[in-house]
This record gives structure tokens, C-alpha cells and sequence, in this order.
């Protein structure tokens, strides 16, 4: 009964709004408006959430977000584990964040099932394009995650990680960004 409450409540009328908002650009209106319409149907959603086209969500029911959150085109996010994704966080086109892992059964995973494990995107994170990120992860606060990486452990604060598996590259020092500086690392490469 539960679940039909779910499908009635969150992931139905979710579905809808993202349909009906789809052939919308995705520019400054446009994702806004998604986001004012879709914001009611996560288990806590704070303000000012941007929102990109043909995106999935999947129990949205055990996703949070909080504020100043902008997700682009084509992510996919499986709430069925628990997802929570705090203040301030980019999702960058195509990153698919799974709560969910399958599991083998008579040496097949078709029929093995699954297992759940919560994920965690702190404060003020970027997730680069094309992005997976497995069931069980935290990522910490004000860290990038590079283009293509397949994140299956925790993320320290503050950090750069790329690669597959994704792999601690420096500390995020969090500069301010300038012209002058853009040139200094152009001449350092």
C-alpha cells in the first residue's frame, strides 16, 4: 500500500512535470520553472533548485536536496537507498548516481536482487560530466569530481578526484577565479 502512496504522491506527478517541461530550452527560465514545479515531490527539497531536461529520478520519495542546487541534462539518481545532496551542489550533464548495488544469485545477477546504501554530496560539490557514483559513497564538501570518474569510495573535503576508479589528484584550494590567474596557469602548462 505504501508503495502505491509513493506512486500516487512523489514519483507520478514528478514524472508528469518533467515531461510537460521537457520541450522547454534549458536556460535560465526554463530550469528554474522545472525546478519550482518538481520541488514538491522529493522528501525535502530547500530553495532554488535548477533543474536541466530529461532527467530520471528514481524514488524521489528518499531524495534530498537542499538549496542553490543545479542538475543538468540527462542525470539519472536512484533515491531508493537514500540520497542527500546539501547546499550548493552542481550535477553536471549525464552523472548517474546510484543508492543501489546488484547482487549475484546462482551465478547470474538477473535474478540476484540488490542492496542499498546511502549516498552523501556535501556542501558546495561539483560533479563533472559523465560521473557515476556507487552506493555507500560520501563525497565531501567543496570537492570536484572529474569528467568520466567512477567514484566507489569516500571523498575527502576539499579535494580533486578523477578517474576509474576515481582517484585523489590535489587539494581544491579554492581560489578565486581571474583572468590574470587563468593566464598564470596557462603558462605553467
Amino acid at each position: 500500500m505504501s508503495q502505491i502512496k509513493n506512486q500516487i504522491r512523489y514519483i507520478l506527478p514528478l514524472w508528469f512535470v518533467l515531461l510537460i517541461t521537457n520541450w522547454l530550452p534549458d536556460n535560465r527560465f526554463s530550469i528554474r520553472l522545472r525546478g519550482i514545479l518538481a520541488s514538491p515531490f522529493f522528501k525535502k527539497c530547500g530553495k532554488r533548485l535548477e533543474l536541466g531536461r530529461d532527467l530520471t529520478f528514481l524514488n524521489s520519495n528518499n531524495i534530498e536536496l537542499g538549496s542553490d542546487i543545479y542538475i543538468a541534462k540527462g542525470t539519472w539518481l536512484n533515491g531508493l537507498g537514500g540520497l542527500i545532496i546539501e547546499d550548493e551542489v552542481v550535477i553536471a550533464p549525464y552523472v548517474a548516481i546510484s543508492t543501489m548495488q546488484h547482487v549475484f544469485k546462482n551465478d547470474s545477477v538477473r535474478f540476484g536482487g540488490s542492496i542499498p546504501g546511502k549516498v552523501l554530496i556535501k556542501k558546495g560539490t561539483w560533479l563533472a560530466s559523465h560521473v557515476s557514483v556507487k552506493c555507500g559513497v560520501t563525497i565531501g564538501s567543496g570537492s570536484i569530481v572529474g569528467a568520466n570518474a567512477f567514484v566507489v569510495k569516500d571523498i575527502e573535503n576539499n579535494s580533486i578526484y578523477g578517474g576509474v576508479p576515481a582517484k585523489f589528484i590535489k587539494s581544491n584550494e579554492n581560489r578565486e577565479f581571474s583572468f590574470s590567474s587563468a593566464e598564470e596557469v596557462l603558462k605553467n602548462m
